[in-house]
């Protein structure tokens, strides 16, 4: 069908006033006008939409077709403006973050809910996945927005068309066994036997200044990614470890105890998107502004 829907409007219009005459009133046009678009559209769909009879004009079962499809096209206006309005902001549609667990339940599902009242056209979907095929889902457009970590010495490299927002700068922690002598420093840890996190981590990074400041190559025992796992072995007397305050905020299991010795610096939150003459677009902006406020407000222990 090439009909304008245009045409299709003044179709419409002689079918709800029941003639041309009261069609054009209708519109505030001339009644001639109305014939002049009845006639083209006649022309481009090579059908006749009009009984044309002393007693006025009925619709001819094309003619019917064709006025169901403009009342169909003027509900979806109708409804695509209902959306708009109860967007208010302009702020509407899918935004996808690729997160991982400490920065979605502290932050993330916080910002989500309170961005439903202010923003109910934005739809956040949360995706867990790690760091590099979080960027690869950035660069294929699969995901908006990926949250990651990184240590404070780390440098950072952002490609070309994306950009970096900071979320939230929190500290690291030590927590020893609680068989463990306290340490009032960080040369107190030299030649004990760490527990380790995954060499791809922010926590890997930071331990690795941890060992220039004392000058010595640490020893490690077991390796974690999971940070209930670290805080399970250190339960368990296998050594220190060292963890972002974030990975704290749920509990310390017995067993545990935290230590906030100087010198061990702070694990950065950012978010990364997009940037483009269409990006990042308003649906990502509401959720960017709503997870730096609630980041902003969290009270670290």
């Amino acid at each position: 069908m090439t009909a304008d829907p245009k045409r299709l409007a003044f179709l419409l219009a002689v079918h709800r006033a029941g003639g041309v005459l009261a069609a054009a009133d209708l519109l505030h046009v001339t009644p001639s006008a109305v014939s002049q678009q009845i006639a083209r559209l006649e022309a481009e769909e090579r059908v006749t939409v009009l009984d044309r009879g002393p007693r006025g004009v009925t619709l001819t079962q094309a003619g019917r077709i064709l006025a169901e499809a403009a009342e169909h096209i003027e509900a979806e206006l109708v409804t695509a403006r209902k959306r708009l309005a109860a967007a208010g902001d302009g702020a509407s549609g899918t935004v996808t973050v690729a997160s991982f667990q400490t920065v979605t339940i502290a932050a993330l599902v916080p910002a989500i809910l309170k961005l439903r009242e202010s923003s109910p056209g934005v739809e956040p979907h949360v995706r867990e996945m790690e760091y590099a095929e979080a960027l690869r889902a950035l660069r294929a457009g699969e995901v908006d927005v990926v949250l990651h970590e990184r240590d404070e010495d780390t440098a950072p490299n952002i490609p070309r068309g994306q950009r970096e927002i900071p979320i939230l700068d929190e500290p690291w922690r030590l927590v020893i066994p609680s068989s463990f002598p306290t340490p009032t420093s960080l040369h107190d840890l030299a030649g004990v036997r760490w527990v380790a996190p995954d060499p791809s981590t922010a926590a890997a990074r930071a331990l690795g200044r941890v060992a220039q400041a004392l000058g010595v190559e640490l020893q490690m025992r077991h390796t974690f990614f999971d940070f209930d796992i670290a805080l399970t072995l250190v339960a368990a007397g296998d050594g220190p470890a060292l963890l972002p305050a974030l990975a704290l905020q749920s509990g310390i299991p017995e067993g545990v105890e935290v230590v906030a010795l100087p010198g061990l610096g702070s694990r950065r939150i950012v978010a990364r998107h997009r940037v483009s003459r269409h990006e990042p677009g308003a649906a990502v902006e509401a959720l960017l502004e709503a997870l730096v406020e609630e980041a902003r407000g969290l009270e670290l222990a």
